[in-house]
């Protein structure tokens, strides 16, 4: 469950709290939805999913009016179209939110079917539900994101999710870490990332002694 108590964060809490009003179908990924899940990393890489229609574009971008905000319905249909991110952006508090359309060859689609409810606290401190990414396709995005570029904040970050599940932190929320889904994504992925994964379910054990 993670603390939002970062006037950074205000659109991000803004949107969630319009997509649910809105009922427009979504689900956090990434880094934010690892801290969900025992990622400890401090970030504003916050990254939604969303499935939208037409209507839901139009009510998006009318509850984001400008001069204030940029949430062009333009901009959002040819996202969808293409499959590409789009923003929207606070102009007064100087923050941009990145969302990412849902298409039918969405390397995320099995995880937004998959996806779960989750609590999420607000700095006034009236927590509300979110939709989640399960714990093992935070884990997988991660996997991707390392495969494309290496980076050692996705071994920290899926290492610290495992010791987080070994530790038995993910049976109060409802889940269990399917480590055979893993493995099956993992090795889809390629030979080198399901060497690298095994390489953190070993590591992860050890510090467990």
């Amino acid at each position: 469950m993670p603390r939002t108590d970062s006037p950074d964060l205000g659109l991000f809490l803004d949107i969630l709290q319009t997509l649910e009003a809105l009922d427009i179908p979504y689900m956090i990924i990434g880094a934010f939805a690892g801290t969900v899940y025992g990622v400890t990393r401090v970030t504003y890489d916050i990254d939604i999913v969303v499935d939208l229609d037409n209507a839901h574009i139009d009510a998006l971008a009318d509850a984001y009016p400008a001069p204030r905000y940029y949430a062009d319905p333009y901009q959002m249909r040819s996202s969808v179209a293409m499959g590409i991110m789009f923003n929207i952006i606070d102009s007064e508090r100087g923050e941009k939110a990145d969302l990412i359309p849902l298409t039918m060859a969405s390397p995320y689609r099995t995880a937004f079917q998959n996806r779960v409810r989750q609590t999420v606290e607000t700095p006034d401190g009236e927590p509300f539900d979110v939709w989640c990414a399960r714990p093992e396709d935070v884990i997988v995005g991660k996997l991707m994101a390392w495969a494309e570029g290496r980076s050692r904040k996705h071994e920290s970050d899926i290492h610290e999710m495992l010791v987080y599940d070994a530790l038995g932190f993910l049976a109060p929320l409802g889940l269990t870490l399917d480590e055979a889904y893993v493995e099956r994504r993992a090795a889809q992925l390629g030979a080198d990332v399901l060497e690298f994964w095994r390489m953190l379910k070993a590591a992860a054990r050890k510090a467990q002694g």
